[in-house]
């Protein structure tokens, strides 16, 4: 019997680290539960940058996109995660104007990391589907100790999330240039170049 599912408001609780990675809590509105999301590197650093509001010298890839929907005006009206199969979760963008209606929206599939990197710089709505809550969402109370232990977890004040952050994009840079990934290393030096003009004791 297939489980009944409707779309919930949610939020990125936080970005944690752990043994498998890095992950994405996201929360459903008014529940003490979230669903770990597991990104990449360089897909979590690009969410922190939207989060935070930092503006890079050049635009990241999620920066044009969102570009290039007002060039052509249509607006993202939301992002869902709706699936979870095989261990995978799939997300869409949800994207009206012009042709496009609230009744006939246009759907792209997206990687939820893009959907949440895109997401979080204009405050797009995010939803997850409650069936997918049900899959996979954990009490909140399992998360604490990685919450308070992590280097990027916005309410721990026994660390320094700003030298955390600097120093996982130095390791970063070290890596992209040792694997010659250029245009990957430029990325992260301009990101190096911002958190060093916000705070010159990160040299």
């Amino acid at each position: 019997m297939q489980m009944q599912t409707h779309m919930l408001p949610c939020e990125i609780w936080s970005i944690i680290q752990t043994n498998q990675g890095n992950a994405v809590l996201l929360r459903p509105k008014d529940m003490e539960i979230a669903v770990p999301i597991f990104i990449g590197i360089l897909e979590m650093q690009s969410i922190l940058i939207g989060k935070d509001g930092i503006v890079l010298p050049r635009p990241l890839t999620h920066d044009l996109f969102i570009e290039m929907l007002s060039r052509v005006n249509l607006n993202l009206k939301k992002v869902e995660i709706y699936e979870l199969k095989s261990h995978t979760f799939y997300a869409r963008l949800i994207i009206t104007g012009g042709e496009y209606t609230d009744e006939n929206p246009l759907v792209i599939d997206s990687r939820p990391s893009d959907a949440f990197a895109i997401a979080v710089r204009k405050r797009y709505p995010t939803y997850i589907s409650s069936t997918v809550v049900e899959q996979a969402g954990i009490p909140l109370d399992y998360f604490i100790d990685a919450f308070e232990k992590s280097a990027f977890a916005e309410s721990d004040e026994s660390s320094d999330p700003g030298k955390n952050q600097h120093r996982a994009l130095l390791d970063q840079l070290e890596q992209a240039v040792a694997d010659e990934e250029y245009e990957r290393a430029a990325e992260i030096r301009d990101m190096l170049k911002m958190f060093d003009e916000d705070d010159p004791e990160l040299h």
